[in-house]
Formats: structure tokens, sequence, C-alpha cells
């Protein structure tokens, strides 16, 4: 598997893209930049470089030895971009000496999602036909982020075409969980979860359709935020020669904390291009800072989605813990639809997405597909394959089910606050290349299959809404599990206010073993 063609990358031995160290270079100051320092949250890194307790520099340094000495074993950071970086810390640098402040993010390095352009840096979405393609611009968000004083130091592996919950492809090779390399990273967003978890980085943006921002943030044990559908533009995000934004697709922040998310959101939410003429964005501030009295439905389990016995009870444990802090818990609460209903809605549009563009042999070899499935087949698969030939008539009437379903979900979020639920079936399972329809997955004593498992990331998706996930702790097996919290449209400060009080609580963010934390 061949990297990139740039000059400035060489390759290692399973095909990942590496920048050779600067020999000039004089050794990092560890008493500046420690590992400690690389496990810190974005925002504490702000404070500590604009008070001068650590330089931009010092830790871009540091972020990118420990790319060159970690990443050998998980293959994260995929596209690096050094020397930009490091030229980008001098003048943040600079600019505190002078007492200027760039932003909120002032001299943070950070990655993102291979998928987000950046200027001058290779956007493939593991396409190995579009290997050579390099951005002439930045995103919308990372332009935002840049504007908020962050630099780019690289960006992090994906799965194909962003349609996996592992991260692999033939541009850049596999992304392996810095928990247990076996294992896979979760995915769309594999690369992000896995450089955030081994300090790898300071801070990270992805995408989220399918639960690929939540998923491996659930995996590798991080947060990550899926925002109110369009507060966060989408542009210089798109597969190439599409400009549309895709229907259910948003894109947000990813870290080691709440306050990371809190932080970065603020920095990147807004009107995109076509409506800031006459648009503005004001999200509510957080419900509540405090758990007392907070409003909370837990959502443990669901009768036709299976889902470990572990995971369901972490969400009770939660529970729990908030009830005795003095939190209004209750574990009947729902929205007033059918579960099942809105699940089919979610698989219906999520397959129906996406589908600007591909050529007239991809439109029909989809509806010979769906014609192949009985009538009465319900199972996600026969879902997913009809949604990719829906005619326009069916299409809408998914679209008024998913309309009447939002209606719900605001008449719950009127006596409730949040909705604390898992994220997916079981923590991070093992690599499986094989194509999906062969995969099978063990769910305690249930053997499912791959298209059995949008559920819990669809609950949001389908309508709109926000979800925080945030890690909970670690499973018998010593992997992360991670938890969602669901919030009305635009409540997005509130489910990440909500993961800080919970981290304050019960704990956060904790480094996995083996990477010098």
């Amino acid at each position: 598997m061949n990297p990139i063609s740039r000059p400035d990358l060489l390759t290692a031995p399973d095909g990942a893209a590496v920048s050779p160290c600067d020999p000039t270079l004089p050794p990092i100051d560890t008493g500046l930049a420690s590992d400690e320092s690389a496990f810190s949250s974005a925002a504490d890194l702000a404070r500590r470089i604009r008070r001068k307790e650590i330089s931009s520099f010092e830790l871009t340094r540091h972020y990118i030895e420990r790319i060159e000495t970690f990443d050998k074993a998980l293959n994260a950071v995929v596209v690096r971009d050094f020397e930009r970086a490091l030229e980008a810390a001098k003048r943040a640098d600079a600019s505190v000496a002078r007492g200027q402040r760039l932003g909120p993010l002032h001299g943070v390095p950070m990655t993102v999602k291979e998928s987000f352009d950046v200027s001058g840096l290779a956007t493939t979405w593991g396409v190995p036909e579009q290997r050579d393609r390099l951005a002439l611009n930045d995103a919308a968000v990372v332009e935002r982020l840049k504007a908020a004083g962050a630099h780019v130091i690289g960006k992090t592996n994906v799965a194909l075409r962003l349609g996996d919950w592992q991260s692999y492809n033939e541009v850049y090779g596999t992304t392996h969980n810095p928990w247990d390399t076996a294992r896979s990273p979760g995915g769309s967003s594999g690369g992000s979860a896995a450089a955030l978890a081994a300090g790898l980085s300071g801070l990270e943006f992805g995408s989220d359709i399918g639960g690929s921002i939540r998923n491996p943030a659930h995996f590798c044990g991080v947060y990550g935020h899926k925002p109110t559908y369009g507060i966060v533009p989408t542009q210089g995000h798109h597969p190439l020669g599409v400009v549309s934004a895709q229907d259910l697709n948003v894109v947000g922040p990813m870290g080691r904390s709440a306050e990371d998310l809190a932080l970065t959101l603020d920095a990147v939410a807004g009107a995109d291009r076509f409506r800031s003429p006459g648009w503005r964005l004001e999200l509510p501030p957080p419900k509540t800072h405090t758990l007392r009295g907070l409003r909370v439905a837990i959502w443990p389990r669901q009768d036709f989605a299976p889902t470990s016995v572990e995971i369901s009870d972490r969400v009770q444990e939660v529970g729990d813990a908030l009830a005795r802090a003095g939190a209004a818990v209750s574990d009947l609460a729902r929205p007033d639809f059918s579960a099942k209903d809105s699940y089919v809605t979610y698989l219906s549009l999520l397959g129906s997405a996406g589908l600007v563009g591909l050529p007239d042999d991809y439109h029909r070899d989809n509806r010979r597909t769906a014609a192949q499935f009985d009538a009465s087949d319900e199972s996600p698969l026969a879902i997913l394959m009809r949604a990719r030939a829906l005619d326009h008539r069916d299409w809408s009437d998914r679209d008024e089910a998913r309309t009447r379903c939002r209606l719900s979900w605001r008449a719950f979020f009127g006596d409730w606050d949040v909705v604390i639920c898992p994220i997916s079936a079981t923590t991070a399972y093992p690599h499986d290349h094989r194509p999906k329809p062969e995969r099978i997955l063990d769910v305690d004593a249930v053997r499912t299959s791959h298209y059995e498992h949008y559920f819990w990331v669809g609950l949001a998706s389908v309508a709109y809404l926000p979800s925080t996930a945030f890690p909970s702790g670690l499973s018998r097996d010593g992997l992360p599990i991670g938890l969602q919290i669901i919030g009305p449209e635009y409540g997005d400060r509130t489910t990440i206010e909500v993961a800080r009080l919970i981290a304050q609580a019960l704990g956060g963010f904790r480094a996995p073993p083996g990477f010098g934390a």
C-alpha cells in the first residue's frame, strides 16, 4: 500500500505516511512538554501556553516526537504536516510574547479526520483512485479552528468512504485501538479517537452520520460530540465533486474532556457560507450547572436491539449514581413514538443518503439488489438495501415520519433534560475485514450481524438531536465503555455540560497503558 506521494513523507512498514525527524531540532525539554502534557485537555494546554508555562513550539515538537514513537503501533496519524505546524507554533509563541491572543485554542496542536480538506494535504476518504488529490483550500471548520488559534499537525485515518465502524483502507492501511491493537478503534473517525487516547494530539475533529464520532469515542475511551444537525458547516467535508450538505451528516469535536468539546463547538458553530448573510446561531446556555435537580431518562436496553448486559448495566449504574447526586432519574420515561419505527426511519434515510454523483451502474445494481428481498423482510439489511433505491415519494414518507419523530422528542424534552443510553452493543471488537454481510458479532450469547447495530446511534441522528459521547470507565476485560447523552435540538451545551458534571462525579478520560501516561 503506497502512501500519498509527497516529498516530505516516508513510508512505514505498514504503508503509513511518516515524516522524518528534523535532526537539527534540539531534544524535547520534558520539563515543559511532558507525557502528562500530552494527555492534558486542549483547554488546559491553551491556558498553559497563554500563561507562558509551556510554549506552543515545545508542545508541538513533543506531539511530533510521540507520533513518531507511538504511532508505529497504531497507524492513526496517516497524513503529517509537521513543518508547517512548527512554523505555526512559532507564530503562536511570538503572539504570546507580544501580549496578543489568537483565540481560545491559541497554540494548541491538533489533528483532524482525513476527510476534511486542509490546504496542500491529501483528502482521499481512503479511496485509492484519489490518493493524489490535494486540497486547494481549508474546510470551513479547519478555517475556524485556525482562527481560534489551533494549528494542524496531521490528519487521521478513516474507514473507506467513511462507511464502517472500523478504520482501514488501501491508501493508509489499518488503524489499531490503543487499548488493544488486535481490536478496532471504531469508525469512521477511528484514527481520530486512537490519536487522542494515545496522547498523539491535543484535539480532534470528526464527522458522524452513523455513529462515526460516538462509536470511536466509545471504543477508545475519549469524548466526542455529534452536534445538532446544521449548526456546524460541512463545506470542505464532501466526497469528490459534491458540494451539497448530506442529510443526517454532521461534523463535530472530539477531545479528552467535555470542556474541550464546549470550547471547540463555540469556535466552529455558526452559519455556513450560504446562510451567513441572514442567519445567526444562538445556542441556549446549559439547562444546569449541577446534577441536583437534573431530569434524566436512562434507556439501558431495547428488546429488538441486542446489547451486552455489561453495557446496559453501566447505563443503569450511571443513572443510580446521578440519582444519589440529586438528579431525578427514570428508566421508564420514553418519547411517544415506536422505537422500532424510529429505527426503520433512520435506516431508510441513512441508506438513501450520500448517493449524489454515483454512476448509473451503481444505482442499477442497487435496484436489482433491493428487488431480491422479499417484501415482508424487515431485517436491517433489507431496509438499507431498499433505501438505496427509494423513489422520491417513498423518501418523502420517511421524511414525514422523521418530522413526527422530531416533534415527539420536542414534547419529551419538555419534561426531561437528557437521555443517557448505550452507543454500541459491545466494547471494541477484533478487526474483521470481511464484507459486512459476512461479519458476525457475538453480543453475550446472541450472534448478530453488522447491520443490526445501528439502533443506538440512530436515536439521535434520525431526529437531528445533539449527542455527547463520554467515557464511563472500563469493562471487566479492561476496555473502555462509552455512553451517550442525548438532548433536545440545539441543546448541545446541555449535553456537553452534563458530560462535564458526570466526569466530576464519576471520573473522565484515562490513558491506555503503554503510552507514557
